[in-house]
């Protein structure tokens, strides 16, 4: 996983599966980073994921549900299809934006 900033975006690009315990090292990393680089919305890069399990839509929900009481958004890019019919029937599309790159996130 790598996490960047770029002016008040935290960008965490995840390479690999997200399952249990990759979800609590990337939740744990993001706290972390996320205060220390002063960001308001978190950007998250899936071109390097192929499965997610419900462990990473709870990850997601939950710095979702932390970014909302801070007035900050998520966007989630870079997704497979087979990512997108998880997050389809997760619910996620209702309430996070995605886009096909970073760069197009970064522009909202």
């Amino acid at each position: 996983m790598q996490i960047n900033a770029s002016g008040k975006n935290l960008i965490v690009k995840i390479d690999g599966d997200i399952d249990h315990h990759v979800s609590m090292q990337i939740k744990e990393k993001i706290e972390r980073e996320f205060k220390l680089l002063n960001c308001a919305n978190i950007i998250f890069d899936f071109s390097n994921v192929k499965f997610m399990d419900s462990s990473g839509i709870g990850m997601i929900i939950g710095r979702y549900k932390m970014l909302e009481k801070l007035g900050g958004k998520i966007y989630i890019t870079n997704v497979n299809e087979k990512l997108n019919s998880i997050i389809e029937i997760s619910g996620l599309k209702k309430i996070i934006g995605f886009y096909d790159s970073v760069e197009k996130a970064l522009k909202n």
